[in-house]
């Protein structure tokens, strides 16, 4: 079945209250795992960097979920980055999609891993696996962020090299971008690192942070009293990563009290 034709079908389809009905304007398989889509951006829709919305397909009562905007929020266009989960009721039909196809947005965003949540400091450290790094994506492309921090260094991990390259093309565009692209050459750092596949660097993200490895990659140490961390991935990572800022010193922020550093309560429940 031709999902864009399926999606087509539903052009008369009444957009569920709350939500906008937006276009699809570009899609890119990644990996057999990951992909990534733009999407036109509604007039009214004002959002942080950082932040997430809820996203659907047209059809009969609708599956929702939570996925965060991988543009910054100057973009004039809305992108995501998503895993595949073949049987999952979303993603099985999302990853089919096209240009021109209908997406719905839910009207409301929201999200921790912005930088309101967390209190003044040095340096920002970004910590994410997987599709966690499109939160940050939107981030390294805020000016608001380079005028905040001295460095901003952002860590990815994923199991292959292959998965990889979403980060790798981020960085590309980042630093040549017209707008933040001066400030990124001499404020921000990118490190990636593997944990399935021979690279560069090798090994979960948590051991090499605890060990020294990224800091000296960096080049830069992490200072506990001034620095200040997000982190956005797998159940696991996040909690992992958690105990390890809390044993240094750091408490967790939120919109409401801003703290030393952030994860995505949403995400991890």
């Amino acid at each position: 079945m031709n999902i864009h034709h399926n999606l087509e079908d539903f052009c008369e389809f009444a957009i569920p209250d709350g939500c906008f009905a937006e276009t699809v304007t570009k899609f890119q398989h990644h990996t057999d795992r990951l992909f990534r889509f733009r999407t036109t951006r509604p007039a009214s829709l004002r959002f942080r960097s950082g932040e997430f919305v809820m996203i659907g397909l047209p059809g009969d009562s609708p599956v929702f979920r939570a996925y965060s905007i991988a543009s910054p929020s100057w973009d004039d266009t809305l992108e995501f980055f998503s895993i595949k989960v073949q049987h999952g009721l979303l993603t099985s039909r999302l990853q089919k999609i096209q240009p021109g196809d209908t997406i719905l947005i839910q009207k409301k965003h929201t999200g921790t891993l912005v930088t309101d949540a967390l209190l003044p400091g040095r340096q920002l450290w970004l910590f994410a696996t997987g599709t966690g790094i499109a939160p940050f994506s939107s981030l390294v492309r805020d000016p608001e962020v380079y005028e905040k921090y001295q460095k901003i260094i952002l860590v990815h991990g994923t199991r292959k090299t292959a998965e990889l390259h979403y980060g790798n093309e981020l960085m590309k565009a980042t630093m040549d971008d017209l707008l933040v692209g001066a400030a990124a050459q001499q404020s921000l750092i990118f490190i990636n690192a593997t944990t399935c596949e021979s690279y560069r660097l090798k090994g979960r993200l948590t051991h090499l942070f605890d060990s020294g490895v990224l800091e000296k990659t960096a080049g830069v140490a992490f200072y506990p009293a001034c620095d200040r961390a997000m982190i956005c991935g797998s159940l696991g990572f996040t909690n992992d990563f958690r105990r390890l800022l809390t044993d240094r010193g750091l408490r967790d922020g939120s919109n409401a009290r801003p703290g030393g550093f952030l994860y995505e309560k949403a995400f991890v429940g």
